[in-house]
């Protein structure tokens, strides 16, 4: 793949102190099209700036788009480094078959995220618990008010300096979600996709109302089940074991999801993926047994959870800090994200 560059002539001043997440973006972005009958064309990387599209453009209407979330990291050297990214690359696949969005090479997505991170590298904070934030994104751009599947998209990336997403490590309530469902087998739930997220507005709202940072979801069927937390998946350590909602059709496959397992398991703990019921956990927490519970994403990274809120009812996990496994995970993925550990697993890429 060729990637044309065309640099800005009016670099951006680069946000100081309290990054925040998610709100001051780099100078430049990368923008790819695609054609049916055509396949994908003019890669390029461009000055950050907004996009023109018609107002009949289908991604607006019927919701028919993508996106994926990683980051790069600085060493104290001031090397660079990429964290899975073929991991992002293949879900985004599968992301995008799930929503009939054409399939785009994996080697490419990795090539254009590389480049990009490199000719912005000067974005990428160097604190302890700061980053630079990725996102790529394909959304649907003919221009019909109509039920149907695009012919025309674009592959879009853009970049943002970001600090911690809760604060290092601050643990967080979580109130369980009872009626509405965020997705059902057969549903999206798995895909990364902008709806998912649209339909958990109202129950985040209404954990945040209550003084939670998020909603807990359970199952779209029998509602007993314990399946994700809003922007996370949800880890919960009952006596020796570290338990996790199996995945199916309404979980998301979570990239540090996946890499906190295998570090559990290096760890020799005993980890299980199943279905957790609510119930369950409710009984774990009343004999004392729950001992920890966290959240994982490329957001957060870990998220202690210091409580869950359910019908009513605070449960409180541990002694209201962050748990000494939690910690000990945080401290080994992000050494090893950072160059700082040992990468016995391959999951580093240096740019």
């Amino acid at each position: 793949m060729q990637i044309k560059i065309t640099k800005t002539t009016t670099p951006k001043d680069k946000p100081m102190g309290n990054l925040g997440f998610g709100r001051n973006f780099t100078d430049h972005m990368f923008i790819m099209d695609y054609t049916d009958g055509v396949g994908w064309y003019d890669a390029r990387i461009v000055p950050y700036g907004n996009l023109e599209f018609s107002p009949a453009c289908m991604v607006l209407h019927y919701g028919q788009e993508t996106f994926e979330g990683m980051k790069a990291y600085a060493d104290a050297d001031g090397n660079h480094y990429l964290f899975r990214p073929e991991m992002n690359a293949r879900r985004s696949n599968m992301s995008n078959a799930r929503t009939c969005i054409p399939e785009f090479p994996e080697e490419d997505f990795v090539t254009a995220i590389k480049t990009l991170v490199k000719l912005d590298a000067d974005w990428i904070p160097e604190g302890k618990d700061s980053s630079l934030y990725i996102r790529p994104f394909f959304i649907a751009t003919d221009p019909f008010v109509g039920v149907a599947i695009s012919k025309t998209y674009k592959f879009i990336v853009i970049m943002a300096p970001a600090g911690a997403y809760y604060g290092d490590l601050k643990p967080v309530a979580i109130r369980v979600e009872d009626e509405y469902v965020r997705a059902v087998k057969g549903g999206t739930g798995r895909a990364k996709t902008g709806g998912n997220y649209a339909a958990s507005m109202a129950a985040l709202s209404r954990a945040q109302a209550e003084g939670c940072a998020q909603a807990m979801w359970l199952d779209g069927i029998e509602r007993k089940y314990i399946e994700e937390v809003g922007t996370m998946n949800i880890f919960f350590k009952i006596g020796e074991k570290v338990i996790t909602p199996a995945l199916n059709e309404s979980i998301l496959p979570g990239i540090t999801r996946d890499s906190i397992i295998t570090l559990c398991k290096d760890f020799d703990l005993t980890v299980e993926e199943r279905p957790i019921a609510i119930d369950e956990l409710l009984a774990a927490a009343d004999s004392g047994h729950l001992v920890e519970a966290f959240g994982t994403g490329t957001a957060v990274v870990i998220s202690p959870v210091n409580k869950l809120r359910y019908k009513g009812r605070d449960i409180v996990i541990g002694n209201g800090e962050a748990g000494e496994l939690s910690k000990k995970l945080y401290d080994t993925l992000t050494a090893i994200q950072r160059g700082g550990a040992p990468d016995k697993f391959c999951w580093r890429h240096k740019i």
